[in-house]
Formats: structure tokens, sequence, C-alpha cells
């Protein structure tokens, strides 16, 4: 008994002296906790707003992307941040449609840039619309905020690795029940017959007072006449990107990263660039960037060009390869565009200051990625899973990678998968396993991550649904000047 309660005082004693001495924990997060107790909230009218998108980025691709980017730096993934984790203010999105507890990316976004959920599949307006159908759109519009913003004498742009009339560009300035009516030549008959516009037309001919200033992607062929010198995809024989470059004197056209680097901002007020004939490739593929501008110097130039605007701009920024390759259970180049957005983010904050600029990232909706159990630190991310050097084995006695989808065309879902190598594991071109086989992965329906730093960025905390930051970036918008 008297050892027992010697042993207790003892333990006791070291407690106390625990408590009362250094504390524990590591230099960085003192640091960070310095930094919080200093914070105090900006509530000043920002000039800028910022909305990046991260397609498809979940919370578990924002972790493996985290440790994928430290380690192609050498690192091992834990003293480690990506540059929008660095942002003081964060929350979770509840991304859910009118219609459906999954979202694809029109509601995703529309939701963000409307305040309203539609249903999957629709853009810019609210849930009476039916899909498919011309119906009823012009009813259900809705203006967008980048719209809005340019009302109030902003200047706006979009810029995304997708095509330009894709789901989540489109909805900073498109109204449609059907994402897929991106030309003409997608319109059924009935449906312009109707009077509805494909979403390309829509970007070129909106009305000045609400045109967008910057637009960069892919997407050519949708710009393009089937009949012209290179074959594009509308049947109305109208060249867009001709219509585009005669709105102003200082309207240009970019096909290439070289030309969009030699373009002078100064001179220009109104700028197109479209840099594929649909979406654009992945930084891993061969001569990427002799061809393509990556997402930081695209987001680099289309900040040079609307910031001429005293009034201030709006723009939204967004990854969509990550999504793009996620659906094909290609992990790879999925955290690769992670990485890239990343960079571009950390541009767009080298380029503003914290203290004008409210800049807000989040996804439209998460996807089926899962980090399991099993992975050494240090071991590759995106290799086996493995501790102490050797690989685990599932119950079959087969190896397995550290990364894995719900569904997807990956092969080798349950106990089918076969065994794998590292080589295999790691190469670029590897599809993880997928649980439920299918031709193209589904999205995920948990809530998605939000990071937020300057003016208005403290409204960005808690659990709400996705529809709020558009609350929060109209109240921006209307908070009178200091």
């Amino acid at each position: 008994m008297r050892i027992w309660m010697k042993s207790v005082l003892a333990f006791g004693c070291m407690m106390a002296a625990s408590v009362a001495g250094e504390p524990q924990g590591t230099a960085a997060d003192a640091a960070r906790l310095a930094t919080a107790l200093k914070r105090v909230p900006d509530t000043h009218k920002p000039k800028n707003i910022i909305l990046f998108i991260g397609d498809g980025m979940g919370i578990n691709s924002v972790t493996a992307g985290r440790i994928f980017a430290s380690q192609q730096r050498g690192g091992d993934g834990i003293a480690y941040d990506l540059a929008f984790e660095k942002f003081p203010y964060s929350g979770f999105s509840r991304t859910h449609s009118a219609d459906q507890y999954v979202t694809d990316s029109a509601n995703g976004i529309s939701a963000i840039t409307t305040g309203v959920k539609t249903i999957n599949g629709a853009i810019g307006v609210d849930a009476n619309v039916k899909s498919e159908s011309c119906a009823g759109v012009a009813k259900a519009s809705i203006p967008t905020l980048f719209e809005d913003a340019k009302k109030r004498g902003l200047a706006a742009g979009v810029v995304t690795t997708s095509g330009i009339t894709d789901a989540t560009p489109a909805g900073a300035y498109g109204h449609t029940s059907t994402r897929g009516w991106r030309s003409d030549a997608d319109l059924p008959k009935e449906a312009a017959a109707a009077g509805c516009t494909d979403l390309a037309w829509q970007l070129v001919d909106a009305p000045a007072a609400i045109r967008m200033d910057v637009a960069l992607g892919g997407d050519r062929l949708d710009f393009l006449p089937a009949g012209g010198e290179v074959a594009g995809a509308r049947q109305d024989g109208r060249n867009l990107i001709e219509t585009w470059k005669k709105q102003s004197a200082k309207a240009a056209y970019v096909a290439n990263a070289e030309d969009l680097a030699a373009v002078d901002a100064a001179k220009t007020d109104h700028l197109l660039g479209l840099f594929a004939d649909g979406d654009l490739p992945s930084p891993v593929d061969k001569d990427y960037h002799k061809n393509v501008p990556d997402l930081a110097a695209m987001t680099r130039k289309a900040i040079e060009v609307l910031k001429k605007n005293k009034n201030g701009f709006i723009l939204m920024v967004e990854s969509a390869s990550i999504d793009k390759w996620h659906h094909r259970n290609n992990a790879y180049r999925a955290l690769t565009d992670v990485d890239e957005l990343s960079n571009a983010v950390a541009a767009a904050a080298e380029m503003t200051s914290d203290k004008d600029t409210l800049i807000i990232l989040t996804a439209d909706h998460s996807h089926g990625l899962t980090l399991s159990g099993g992975l050494a630190i240090g071991a590759p991310v995106m290799g086996l899973a493995q501790s102490d050097g050797q690989p685990k084995r599932d119950r079959q006695g087969n190896t397995y990678p550290a990364l894995t989808y719900a569904t997807g065309p990956g092969e080798g879902g349950g106990d089918e998968h076969p065994m794998l190598d590292q080589k295999t594991a790691t190469d670029p071109a590897f599809k993880q396993p997928a649980l439920v086989p299918m031709n193209s992965a589904a999205h995920a329906g948990e809530d998605v991550p939000v990071y937020a730093q300057g003016p208005q960025a403290y409204l960005v905390s808690g659990s709400f649904e996705s529809t709020y930051l558009y609350q929060v970036m109209r109240h921006a918008l209307e908070v009178k000047p200091k």
C-alpha cells in the first residue's frame, strides 16, 4: 500500500510540474497560438474578392494532397502547409443540391455564386427548372455575384483548367437548365427555337454591363464555326473569338502560354484565352508547359488585367482537373492539381494584400478518395501501404495501395485486386482500385472545407450551407468603405 501511495504521489508531482512548467507540444503549435491570440477580425470592405474552387477537393484530397506536395519537395508531409491552409479562418460547407444529397458541379457552383441551390445539372437558375428543358429558364434565372459586381463597377473574370464553358466557370456568367449545352451544337432544336442559348454564346454575347472581362481556360472548339479554317463545334457559323476581339480596341485573344505571358495588361481590358480544344492537359503530361500556361500563370495574368479597375475586381479561379482525374481514379494527377491550386493561391496572395482582398477557397463537392491506415510516415503516399519498409497485405495476402477510391474505373475492388509492386503503384498513370466498378467515379457527399483570409474573412467559420458563401461575399461587396 505504501509503495502504491508513493507511486501515486510521484505521478501527481510529475503532472503538476508538467502543468506548471514549460508547455508541451511543438514550437509550431506555440507560434500558431501566438498568432491566433493577436488576430483581430477585419471588418473593413474589401476592394477585391477572389474565389478559388478546388473542384472535387474534399478533405481527403487536401490531406493526401498536402502529403504528396511535401514529398515532391523532399519532405515527409508532416511539417507542411498548402498555401490556403495558412489562411486564418476556416469552416465546412454542406454541398447537397435541391434534388440530391450529392451535388454535381453545376449546382455546386451556382449555390455559391447565386445564393440559391438548384437541381443537379443546372446553372444560374432556381430549382423550378427541368433538366433538358428550355421552358422556364428565363424566369428562373438568378443574377450571379459576378454579374452583380460588374453592375457595381468592378471588373470580373474567371480562370479554369477545364473548358471555359464547363459547369464551374459557367457559374460566373451562365444561366441554363442543362450544363451540357456548351455550344449551339449541343442545343436541341426545340431549345434553340424557344430562345435558349449555349454557354459559349452567353459568355461572349452578354451585355457589356455584366460581361466577364477575363476568361481563361479551354474549349476552343465551342467558339469556332464547324466550317471554318479550324473545324470547330458551332453550327451557327459564328466565330465567337472574333466577336470577343471586336468588343473594344483593348480586347485580346491568346491561344498558348507564350502569348499569354506576352500580354501587356496595361493595354488590355478584355482578355480571352483558350489553350486547348477541350479541357487543359495535366502538368504531368509531356510538353505541357510549352503550349499551356499553368494555373498560377493564368491567375497572375488575370489579376494584372483586372486590378487596373479603380473600383476593384472579382475573380474565380478553378482547379477543375482535381475532379477530372478523380473521376478516372488517377490520384497522381489529381493530387498534382491540388498542388497546382496551392501554387495559384500563393501567386494571388503575393499579388494582392490581405488588407484589401478577400480570398475564399472551397470545393463544390468531394470525391470518394480514401487514405487508409497502414502507411508509415515518410513512405510515398502514392505507393503501397507499408510500415518498416515492408508492404502491408490484405486478407488475401495481396499488397494494396495507400490510396483507394469508393467508385470508379480503377480495377480490382474488394478481394479481386491484383498483387501490386511499388513501381506500378507510384506510376503517374496508375489508377487506384475502386470498390464499386463504374466508368467514371461518382462524387462524394461529405461536407467540404472552406478557407478564407482578408477583410470579412472572419465570417467564414463553423458549419454552413454552401449558399452562405454567397452571402459572405455579397455582404463584403455591400460594406461601406472605411
